[in-house]
């Protein structure tokens, strides 16, 4: 078996990886390939991709993603090494924290790595909506003026400074503003669509605009306001997934996150 970077003539052979249910996952590593933060790799065997995986760096922090392993080649060690590949590189780059969110099959070798469980995130999933809610006054689309709060906003939650990811989808975001002074944010063309505040309200409005468009919601069990307000509602969880990390602790703030970006970069 040979490890080695995932390169752009690479993704035509990894569909057989497609894992059911999951997003096209040839879109997920050509963004890795391009985007300077990002690392992909990938085992192959006799010339054959058998496993594959991504680094996503925020300076000191990493997020591994898509670490998906050809289902005929599961159960023989190909996860746990893919996944060390990964940390190794992490760790070479001076990374302090490496997260992940886990699947159930998968958190059996991330314990085995290390990694400890931080929190679990609850979905919502399939959800018929049959609220007229109104969007709220404090919303407003995307003003310049709030990009350094955003960011701000951002970094004191996540404890990252992911500013590469977020600010090239800022400008169809919406803000939740009160008195000229920022709230909460939602980006709903980053990822399963982001939506961080640190006023409860702000959070449950954003929430509001998502679910009129979107069947889904995600966010972390901390988050007792949102839990509140999809109970209320009728709402009920259809499953959850664990957030794993290894290395130093970072005061994330759960329960400011109103909606996750994605399992790639939580």
């Amino acid at each position: 078996m040979k490890v080695d970077p995932l390169l752009q003539p690479d993704l035509h052979s990894i569909s057989k990886l497609q894992p059911e249910g999951w997003s096209d996952i040839r879109l997920k590593f050509k963004y890795y390939i391009e985007a300077d933060f990002c690392f992909p790799f990938k085992i192959t065997l006799h010339h054959e991709i058998i496993a594959i995986g991504a680094i996503i760096m925020h300076d000191e922090v990493a997020w591994l993603g898509h670490i998906i392993v050809e289902k005929n080649f599961r159960n023989k060690g190909i996860g746990k090494r893919i996944t060390q590949v990964l940390i190794d590189f992490a760790k070479s780059k001076n990374c302090e924290t490496i997260y992940l969110l886990a699947t159930e099959l998968g958190e059996i070798i991330y314990r085995k790595l290390g990694f400890i469980v931080e929190t679990q995130y609850l979905f919502f999933e399939n959800l018929k909506i049959n609220h007229d809610w109104k969007l709220s006054k404090q919303i407003i689309p995307y003003d310049q003026q709030f990009e350094k709060q955003i960011l701000a906003i951002d970094q004191l939650t996540s404890k990252e400074n992911r500013a590469r990811s977020l600010s090239a989808v800022l400008p169809s975001s919406l803000l939740y503003v009160e008195e000229n002074i920022l709230q909460g944010f939602y980006l709903p063309d980053l990822g399963e669509g982001l939506i961080i505040a640190t006023d409860t309200l702000a959070g449950i409005e954003l929430m509001k605009v998502h679910l009129t468009s979107n069947k889904k919601i995600i966010f972390p069990n901390n988050n007792l306001s949102a839990i509140k307000f999809m109970q209320q509602h009728g709402f009920e969880t259809s499953r959850t997934a664990t957030r794993m990390r290894l290395g130093k602790k970072r005061n994330v703030l759960f329960e400011n996150i109103f909606n996750r970006v994605a399992g790639n970069i939580g």
